[in-house]
């Protein structure tokens, strides 16, 4: 009978599937490498750009930052010189009115009677002084509300005083300009009311 030693052929096999084995396992730890390398790349490729539109759109908002500081800086300023315009026109009409009140009571202010005190807030005057007697502070109120000018003269207090070894009355009240009259302030130069040359009284 004939033997066949089939060993040396197994071993072949063997060492055939073995090579086989470690090549496919070189292959796919290559293919493994280069897969994680074009993912490292892609992802790395990735993340550079959306740091680079990171950093463009942090630069604009920069921008726009500043371009709102100097917006809020002008709005700041025109407010101011709107302020300031409100506040010199306001000084401007109270001096008109304050012309127009001085030549008023210059005109209604009877003799006997010695104003010490005018004092102006908005539209609302109050007035003190001293009279030679009751009855002239009830023509001067009677004078004041015949003005075109003054409007609800109020007394708001009256008493014996003496000035100068001399008695007399010691009075205050509060007047209203007319609205009319505060508006026509307001008018270009050349339209305001006409006003009345003051009267000069004797003081005691």
């Amino acid at each position: 009978m004939i033997r066949i030693n089939l060993l040396p052929h197994r071993e072949e096999k063997r060492k055939a599937r073995r090579e086989q084995f470690y090549a496919l396992s070189g292959l796919m730890l290559v293919l493994g490498i280069v897969v994680w390398f074009l993912g490292f790349t892609v992802i790395n490729g990735y993340i550079s750009s959306q740091e680079s539109k990171n950093a463009y759109l942090k630069l604009q908002i920069s921008e726009l930052d500043k371009e709102i500081d100097e917006i809020k800086k002008l709005k700041e300023q025109t407010e101011a010189l709107l302020a300031r315009k409100q506040v010199i026109e306001s000084l401007q009409a109270n001096r008109a009115e304050t012309v127009y009140l001085f030549n008023e009571l210059a005109k209604q202010v009877p003799a006997g009677i010695y104003l010490r005190s005018v004092k102006q807030t908005g539209l609302n005057v109050a007035l003190a002084g001293y009279s030679q007697s009751s009855a002239r502070v009830s023509t001067l109120m009677r004078n004041l509300d015949e003005s075109p000018l003054l409007e609800r003269p109020q007394l708001v207090e009256i008493k014996a005083a003496t000035v100068g070894r001399r008695r007399l009355s010691d009075f205050s009240l509060n007047i209203s300009i007319t609205r009319q009259t505060a508006e026509s302030t307001k008018k270009p130069a050349g339209q305001s009311p006409s006003t009345v040359s003051p009267q000069t009284d004797k003081k005691p």
